[in-house]
């Protein structure tokens, strides 16, 4: 079975990682097209979108990384990794680019500065009960949904806070930062049942 990578550029990799081992993976940091190229499914951390966003390109990633979502790669983005798949950044600094795949316009920042970071309940139907223990740091938001994405989770004021298109997951939380990680398992389950290849 081909390794699961974790983009390595920027943020908090080394805990994705770490989750990933602990269901058996072989995971593979990402930071050239070799090594996107070994690798099955991937996830985008969290971290800074815009630098993630810079290193993508200075390291040569970012067009191989667009054609391998457009081909099908399963692909988990959370906060800045969200931001990375959405296909709109609304507020993104100037030349920000996102990579795309998914149909939503996302806000970055949207709760505010790190000050405003908290954590909350949420029900996710998708993965039943209980309900999911989320931590929003600097968090972005999807304003808008187009069709072919999917609401996976919401705020109880509306918000939406996790979506799903095809074979690309995002959320706008950090798992990786708790004791739950079905979204992890979520996206691994798909990376065993595609069997992507590049």
């Amino acid at each position: 079975m081909a390794p699961v990578g974790v983009l390595a550029l920027q943020g908090d990799y080394r805990e994705h990682a770490d989750v990933l081992r602990s269901f058996g993976a072989d995971v593979i940091t990402v930071r050239r097209p070799s090594e996107l190229a070994q690798v099955s499914g991937l996830v985008i951390p969290g971290g800074e979108s815009s630098v993630i966003d810079k290193l993508s390109r200075m390291f040569g990633l970012a067009d191989p990384l667009t054609e391998a979502i457009a081909a099908g790669l399963p692909v988990y983005g959370t906060c800045a990794g969200l931001i990375m798949l959405a296909d709109t950044v609304l507020d993104g600094i100037e030349g920000q680019q996102s990579l795309g795949g998914l149909d939503i316009a996302v806000r970055r920042n949207a709760f505010g500065s790190q000050k405003e970071s908290f954590e909350v309940d949420i029900d996710i139907p998708a993965l039943g009960a209980p309900a999911v223990h989320a931590v929003f740091i600097r968090a972005p938001v999807v304003e808008q949904v187009g069709e072919r994405a999917s609401i996976l989770g919401a705020l109880d004021d509306g918000r939406v806070i996790a979506v799903e298109q095809g074979n690309l997951l995002g959320t706008s939380f950090h798992p990786e930062m708790t004791d739950d990680y079905r979204f992890h398992r979520r996206f691994y389950d798909r990376v065993l049942s595609v069997g992507f290849h590049s």
